[in-house]
C-alpha cells in the first residue's frame, strides 16, 4: 500500500500542492470533499481548538492526538505543524516517530527558541543555526523510511533579517531537509526575495499565506502552499450566526438539507449499512 508520504511526494513531483488549513477531522473532511490534494494541520488552529493562543502551550500529546483524528478522517496526505520538535534533537526524534505513527505525510520543525510563537506573532527568537541543523539531521534519522517529508522551517526573517534566514534555509536543505519553509512572509518584497534567493536556486520551498493566489505561487516554483480555510473562516461564520441569533434571527428551524449533508460527510450512511450487516434477528 502506498504511504501518505509517498502520495504527497508524487503530487509534489507533478506540481505545487495546495493544502488548506484544517484544525480537526470535520474541517479536514470538508477540505477533502472540496477536492483538496492535501490538508495542513495548523498549530494555531489546534491551539485555538482547545482555547489557547499559539505560544507553545499546546503539548506534543495534544498535537499528535489531533493529528490522529485528522489522518483517520481523510485519505489525502496530512502535512502537520510539529512546532520546535518539543525540545532538543532527541525530543525531535520522538516527535517524528509519534507523528509518523499518527499518520502524518509530512511535518515541519521550526528553529525558534521554546516556547515558540505563531510565525506572524511578535517577539520571536531563533536558536543557533547549528542547533537546528542537528535537529533536522536527527529528524531524518528517526523516520522509519524515506517517504515522510521533513520540512525545515526558519522564523529568522523577523528577528534576524533575510540574510540570516537565507543562510539558515540553505544549511537546513544541505542537512537533508526535503523542503524548506521561511515563515513570516508579509509583503510582496518578502515574496520576491523568497522566490529569487531560494526557489529559483532549485531549493524546494513551502509558502504560508495569501499574498498571491495559488496559481501565481505555483508559477513561481513553490512545491507546497498552505493557506485558507480552518479556524479563521469558522470564527467568522460562528460570529455571524450568533449575531443573527441575537438580532432575532435563527428561528426558522434547522436547515435539514445542510444537516443531512453534514451527517453524510461524517459517514452516517455507512454506519446504517454496518448496522444492517451486523444486526441480529
Amino acid at each position: 500500500m502506498t504511504s501518505s508520504g509517498a502520495k504527497l511526494r508524487d503530487t509534489m513531483a507533478n506540481g505545487m500542492v495546495l493544502a488548506p488549513f484544517v484544525y480537526d477531522g470535520f474541517t479536514a473532511l470538508i477540505a477533502e470533499g472540496q477536492g483538496a490534494q492535501a490538508v495542513y494541520m495548523t498549530g494555531h488552529g489546534t491551539s485555538a481548538q482547545i482555547g489557547l493562543p499559539d505560544v507553545g502551550l499546546t503539548s506534543m500529546a495534544e498535537m499528535v492526538s489531533n493529528l490522529g483524528y485528522i489522518a483517520d478522517a481523510v485519505d489525502v496526505p496530512v502535512i502537520a505543524d510539529a512546532d520546535t520538535g518539543y525540545g532538543n534533537a532527541i525530543n525531535a526524534q520522538r516527535a517524528v516517530r509519534e507523528y509518523e505513527t499518527a499518520g502524518a505525510a509530512a511535518l515541519h520543525l521550526e528553529d525558534q527558541v521554546f516556547p515558540k510563537r505563531c510565525g506572524f506573532f511578535e517577539g520571536k527568537q531563533c536558536v543557533p543555526m547549528a542547533e537546528h541543523v542537528q535537529k533536522i539531521r536527527a529528524a531524518i534519522d528517526a523516520r522509519s523510511g524515506p517517504d515522510m517529508v521533513i520540512i525545515a522551517r526558519t522564523d529568522a526573517v523577523a528577528p534576524n533579517g533575510w540574510e540570516d534566514a537565507i543562510r539558515r534555509a540553505e544549511a537546513y536543505r544541505e542537512a537533508g531537509a526535503d523542503v524548506v519553509f521561511v515563515d513570516g512572509v508579509k509583503t510582496r518584497e518578502d515574496m520576491d526575495i523568497y522566490t529569487r534567493r531560494l526557489v529559483e536556486q532549485g531549493i524546494p520551498c513551502l509558502y504560508n499565506g495569501s499574498l498571491l493566489p495559488g496559481p501565481e505561487i505555483a508559477e513561481r516554483g513553490f512545491k507546497i502552499m498552505i493557506t485558507g480555510g480552518g479556524h479563521a473562516l469558522s470564527y467568522a461564520a460562528v460570529c455571524q450566526a450568533l449575531v443573527n441569533l441575537k438580532d432575532g434571527g435563527g428561528g426558522e428551524g434547522r436547515d435539514l438539507d445542510q444537516f443531512n449533508t453534514i451527517t453524510s460527510l461524517l459517514g452516517l450512511p455507512e454506519i446504517y449499512e454496518l448496522e444492517q450487516k451486523y444486526a441480529t434477528d
